[in-house]
């Protein structure tokens, strides 16, 4: 019997278990990308990741997700509406209360952004973890639970900690590189079919070794 992928465009990919959902069939706003197979586990409202989840989204800059992510439940991403002016004697951003105080709209709308939140391929984030604006999170990397990003994690590199810390790197810079070179994520789904135990048991060799031809 020829084996066959699973479908990417599936809401509750698990029989059974309305708690785990595929991103990307659910995500509608144009601010949010989130790559195939790319998952979020919630008992309460996993549907409602968008505005659980993502939070003081208020644009233009992007929340980008790659393929095959993993993200437990309570993962946040803080974007870059959560931001608040530290130049000056208070913090509160008294424009957003409306009255004359609006008058004053450009001290909040006028705060430097940090750019768009980027996510790798293959990441695992932890039970409750959280992403802070403008972070950007390399392929393969995990997030440990309770988790504060507030800077970039490197591919495959394992953080931990408020604010979260390099625990380790779980390749060495060789095979970092043949990682990402072979890039397994951007395989036909048929290939990755054919051979889902060496992408998630083998070595790199083993994975080099059954990996498609290019061109």
């Amino acid at each position: 019997m020829p084996r066959v992928p699973a479908d990417p465009n599936v809401v509750h990919p698990m029989p059974g278990q309305p708690r785990v959902v595929l991103l990307k069939p659910l995500v509608t706003s144009p601010l949010i990308e989130v790559g195939d197979f790319s998952y979020y586990d919630d008992p309460d409202d996993p549907t409602a990741f968008e505005t659980r989840n993502v939070l003081y989204h208020y644009g233009p800059e992007r929340l980008v997700i790659g393929k095959y992510c993993a993200l437990g439940e309570g993962v946040r991403f803080i974007m870059n509406g959560a931001n608040h002016r530290m130049d000056g004697p208070s913090t509160f951003p008294f424009p957003i209360m409306g009255g004359s105080w609006a008058d004053h709209f450009d001290l909040i709308s006028g705060l430097p952004g940090k750019g768009d939140t980027v996510v790798g391929n293959d990441v695992w984030f932890g039970y409750r973890s959280m992403a802070m604006p403008g972070v950007r999170i390399g392929h393969g990397a995990v997030i440990a639970s309770g988790a504060v990003v507030v800077d970039d994690v490197p591919d495959y590199g394992i953080v931990g900690g408020n604010p979260a810390k390099l625990i380790r790197r779980r390749y060495d810079d060789a095979d970092v590189a043949r990682l990402l070179e072979l890039a397994w994520w951007d395989w036909p789904a048929e290939h990755i079919t054919e051979h889902v135990r060496t992408i998630m048991s083998g070595t790199v060799e083993e994975l080099a070794a059954v990996a498609p031809p290019k061109g």
